[in-house]
């Protein structure tokens, strides 16, 4: 694997202070509950606002606008922070079965409990797929490309054909819709750190 920089895997176990906190209570029809919400987020069709404790529903498109973060519980132990102008669909998620969530656009952390079931989880991008069991990692934009990169646990990056496997500490860009992710790589704390602050984990 190329370096990118020696990193204890320790340093990336989201020591940002994000300790989870207890699950919410979900209606029967709602996928998630917000936790914090910054500037302009919306979801739905009509949109409407978001703000702290506003629930969110399956097949709800989550947008947050400029200078403006999100954070969500998705099925009571998944955190999902977004970024400024980053538009997510959730097109389905429980903690019994997974999920399948669409990232149009920006850049998001997902962090789910280590103790909660590993069910699988998608995350589909113009850039690629993203396939995850029980881990943490981030999509979207750095150093002026799309990457991934894993703070725990693992993931299956699949573009342009090719796909690779990501273990904590390593990430993997694409440069251009259709590309090939590059090979694995691990992070510099200085990128790791420029990564979660876009998310609003630091």
């Amino acid at each position: 694997m190329a370096e990118d920089s020696g990193l204890d895997r320790r340093q990336v176990m989201l020591g940002c202070g994000l300790g989870l906190l207890p699950s919410a209570a979900f209606a029967a029809d709602d996928v998630g509950i917000v936790e914090r919400a910054v500037g302009q987020t919306k979801a739905g069709m009509p949109q409407r606002d978001l703000f702290a404790a506003s629930p969110v529903f399956v097949g709800d498109e989550v947008r947050t606008g400029p200078d403006s973060l999100l954070a969500m519980m998705l099925g009571g132990r998944t955190r999902v922070l977004m970024g400024p102008e980053t538009v997510l669909t959730i097109d389905r998620y429980t903690a019994e079965v997974g999920g399948e969530l669409i990232l149009g656009q920006g850049a998001l952390l997902f962090d789910r409990d280590e103790a909660a079931q590993k069910t699988p989880v998608t995350l589909s991008t113009a850039f690629g797929l993203i396939a995850v069991r029980g881990t943490q990692f981030f999509a979207g934009p750095s150093k002026g490309k799309f990457a991934v990169f894993v703070g725990r646990g693992t993931v299956r990056f699949t573009a342009g054909g090719a796909k690779v496997v990501l273990y904590a500490g390593y990430g993997s860009d694409v440069a251009v819709a259709g590309d090939a992710p590059s090979e694995p790589a691990k992070w510099r704390q200085a990128r790791i750190d420029a990564a979660f602050a876009l998310v609003g984990a630091i």
